[in-house]
């Protein structure tokens, strides 16, 4: 009995949900807009057919956007988060095996009998992933994960109907011939660049490679991706390239002078950060907090940031927020109108490793039962649904993002639900 890996992939996911409950989009351009409306991080086909990049600043952009009648959305996380888990619940009737690996992203293991047929079982979750969400999938088929990625890629491009199957040698001797190596995932652009040095510019290149002197030259995780590439299952999700470092930071709406609001703001974006690392299964050894001005305008400016270091590597949002609270005491200034503030977690290691310390008590194990059940609630519940006890700052948060071009959240809110004329 064979065991395949199937990832199953959200098309466009962003501009998918907005279609959902706009049928009047599909077809037509659209793009969405990320925090602040600043950049574009999703696009349509049809807005890719424009030539409008990925990540462009959208005040550049806003006049071709305009004269091409592309639709605009501002991120509606609200909703994006819950079609998500509407996703995967459903994914999750077809196997209970599931693992998740972003929000538009999932595998399943398919254990495939020989009378069994692959093919019937993938159309029919295609099939029904649309018509039990609205949502339009791709899904590959591989024996190891990498190669399963490798096979959703493909199964994207027009000619292949969203499935592509790459369980079989010979096609993945056709295949991984034309796979630049720093299209495989988990390879970044560093270690690209490192592997054509030594001439392994593809991935059959790097599959036919030697496992002991990727090891030596890159490390344990590209060689297990050799591995992977040759069909043998030993790469967890986790192992593939976990941040460094985790960043969270917003220019706000307003120009900010009140320590108060600027320390709500810099203790909200250490909670969304301090969510991503434990997503990662990592622990930061020390922050970074800033402030910024507005460098454009005309007059004082003040830019200053502080690091500072845990005795202990931490993950939970608590006594982090305290650091990052203290951090803004020490370098806020006042009298000067902020635009931007951050925190970035540094130096993550793995969750598992746990240097004892004589002095301090280094046994994680009920922050992590904590952290484990809060982060659970907020996931079910909606982001915030359980916090820490922050300053509440009377009024509209001014460190809020704009959102000019924000839909309904018709699945979170009652009175946002989408009318039946």
């Amino acid at each position: 009995m064979n065991t395949l890996f199937i990832l199953v992939d959200c098309n466009n996911f962003y501009v998918s949900c907005e279609r959902v409950f706009n049928p009047s989009l599909i077809n037509k351009p659209v793009v969405v807009l990320s925090n602040n409306d600043g950049c574009i991080i999703a696009r349509s086909n049809e807005a890719k057919l424009l030539n409008i990049p990925m990540g462009a600043p959208f005040h550049i952009y806003k006049d071709f956007i305009n004269a091409h009648k592309v639709k605009v959305y501002s991120s509606n996380y609200p909703l994006y988060g819950d079609m998500s888990n509407r996703v995967m619940n459903s994914l999750s009737e077809f196997n209970s095996d599931l693992e998740v690996y972003s929000i538009d992203e999932a595998f399943l293991k398919y254990k495939q009998k020989k009378e069994s047929s692959i093919e019937c079982y993938i159309l029919k979750i295609k099939e029904s992933i649309i018509k039990w969400t609205g949502i339009p999938v791709s899904i590959g088929v591989g024996p190891t994960k990498t190669l399963a990625k490798i096979a959703n890629v493909l199964a994207k491009k027009n000619n292949h109907h969203g499935i592509f199957d790459l369980s079989s040698k010979i096609k993945q001797d056709e295949i991984l011939k034309d796979v630049n190596v720093e299209n495989i995932w988990g390879i970044s652009k560093r270690w690209g660049s490192k592997l054509r040095m030594i001439g392994i510019g593809n991935a059959q290149q790097l599959r036919d490679s030697s496992p002991r002197r990727i090891r030596q030259y890159l490390g344990v995780v590209v060689e297990r991706i050799v591995y992977e590439l040759r069909g043998v299952v030993c790469l967890d999700i986790n192992e593939i390239l976990p941040k460094k470092n985790i960043m969270c930071s917003r220019s706000f709406s307003n120009l900010i002078s009140d320590k108060n609001i600027l320390k709500q703001s810099i203790m909200e974006y250490t909670i969304r950060a301090c969510e991503k690392m434990r997503n990662q299964n990592t622990r930061a050894q020390s922050i970074y907090i800033f402030l910024q001005t507005n460098k454009f305008n005309k007059g004082r400016q003040h830019n200053e940031g502080i690091m500072v270091g845990l005795n202990i590597p931490c993950s939970d949002t608590g006594p982090i927020i305290k650091l990052a609270s203290s951090a803004i005491d020490r370098i806020y200034k006042p009298g000067y109108l902020y635009q931007k503030a951050g925190i970035m977690l540094l130096d993550l290691i793995s969750a598992n490793i746990n240097q004892h310390d004589f002095f301090g008590n280094t046994n994680h194990s009920l922050s992590d039962n904590r952290m484990k059940v809060v982060d659970s609630l907020n996931k079910k519940f909606g982001p915030g649904t359980i916090s820490n006890g922050i300053l509440k700052y009377k009024g509209k948060n001014e460190w809020s993002s704009k959102k000019y071009y924000l839909s309904n959240r018709y699945t979170t809110q009652w009175d946002e639900l989408p009318h039946v004329i």
